[in-house]
């Protein structure tokens, strides 16, 4: 029917057609993802300048090995890991904690839907600032299941630990952002 657009491909069709060499399916591969996946960059690096160098390597090992890339998987899971990947080689390469996540900068927050009083800001602002005490391990476990909404078997399978790992970082992470909180509150 003239006027009807076609459906969009789905993400195994994309790779399909990158590994016969068309570079604009990987564009849209990047362009479908990128947005979640800076996010959680962000989250684990806590910095902008290394969240962007981070992603950068992080889209050059993907294509890379997009061949080895298994058809059964999700493709979001797969990329998410490999994000994972490169924010921990990153962060061990430079060999300290992260740093805490700049409140300011809520670049990948995205904007509100709902309008609050001041109080729904700060209470925000302060618990990026607990995220960003975490332990690297905690921080990815809380940033995946809480803030992004993956199950524990899905974390675990983009962190390449046990599901029962996850919910023990998730425990932790959780118990010592609250106690942060309430230090905050005294």
């Amino acid at each position: 029917m003239p006027g009807v657009a076609a459906p969009p491909l789905s993400d195994g069709d994309l790779v399909g057609l990158v590994l016969t060499g068309d570079h604009r399916a990987f564009a849209e591969l990047v362009q479908r993802h990128d947005d979640r996946l800076r996010g959680l960059a962000y989250k684990l690096l806590g910095d902008r300048h290394r969240m962007e160098d981070a992603m950068q390597e992080a889209y050059v090992r993907a294509y890379r090995s997009l061949g080895r890339f298994r058809q059964d998987a999700e493709l979001s899971s797969w990329l998410y890991r490999i994000v994972y990947n490169v924010c921990v080689d990153e962060l061990r390469r430079t060999s300290r904690r992260p740093e805490p996540v700049d409140t300011a900068d809520r670049a990948w927050d995205g904007p509100s839907t709902r309008p609050g009083p001041e109080r729904v800001v700060s209470a925000a602002d302060r618990a990026v600032r607990a995220l960003g005490h975490l332990p690297e391990d905690q921080r990815a476990a809380v940033v995946l299941v809480d803030g992004e909404g993956f199950d524990n078997i899905t974390a675990a399978e983009i962190l390449g630990v046990a599901p029962g790992t996850v919910a023990s970082r998730l425990s932790r992470g959780r118990a010592s952002m609250r106690r942060q909180l309430a230090e905050d509150d005294r």
